[in-house]
């Protein structure tokens, strides 16, 4: 998401953050596998995860869920229900293909961790055509 915003030079109006909704990879790389992918796609994945957090919900504008565990996970820490509308699976703005979630690659092989990026670049144009109406 960060190099669609980047080459679309709107760094300085959109803020990227990721985090878990599990806090045992707090700190941590993301998994060797997908850093090398990444890599060969030409993305360096060196931020360290972190925790959602409450606070997120009010802070950012939108906050997606890779799959809908992690999207009740999220609505969870919503205990008003004011943030209901920001959370949303990412695959909602993917036109190029069809999955509801992001299926998380870490119990298969390389391909997975290819169709998690595919699927990522497909959602962050999506992510960014909605952005730019907000600006």
């Amino acid at each position: 998401m960060r190099s669609v915003v980047e080459k679309a030079g709107l760094s300085a109006h959109i803020e990227i953050d990721s985090a878990g909704t599990a806090g045992w990879h707090a700190g941590r790389l993301p998994d060797d596998r997908m850093r090398r992918a990444g890599q060969a796609r030409g993305y360096i994945l060196d931020h360290p995860a972190r925790q959602i957090q409450a606070v997120d919900l009010a802070h950012y504008d939108l906050i997606l869920a890779m799959d809908r565990e992690n999207q009740r996970n999220i609505l969870a820490l919503d205990r008003r229900q004011q943030f209901t509308d920001k959370v949303r699976l990412f695959c909602e703005f993917c036109t190029e293909h069809d999955e509801q979630e992001v299926p998380d690659p870490y119990y298969g092989g390389p391909e997975g961790f290819e169709h998690v990026l595919d699927l990522i670049e497909d959602g962050s144009q999506g992510i960014l055509r909605e952005a730019k109406t907000r600006l």
